[in-house]
């Protein structure tokens, strides 16, 4: 199964990731950093494991973070 991991400590909560997959992604009121849905954090990195019809859009989100926080294993 495809897996997302997020590292979430460098994020900077440009928001690509929400407009592009608002499923898997929110801005976290409390300090404006991207939220990885049904993410578990171990040692400050999230991941999460994704259906197979969300890898397209999450491929997007991807290449469109700035900083590039987010990565796509097992595709």
């Amino acid at each position: 199964m495809p897996k997302l991991i997020h590292y979430r400590q460098r994020c900077i909560g440009c928001n690509a990731c929400v407009e592009i997959a608002f499923d898997r992604w929110r801005i976290s009121k409390k300090d404006g950093k991207a939220v990885l849905i049904g993410g578990i954090e171990k040692k400050g990195v999230f991941q999460a494991t994704i259906r197979y019809d969300e890898v397209e859009e999450n491929l997007r989100v991807v290449e469109a973070c700035p900083v590039n926080v987010i990565k796509l294993d097992g595709v």
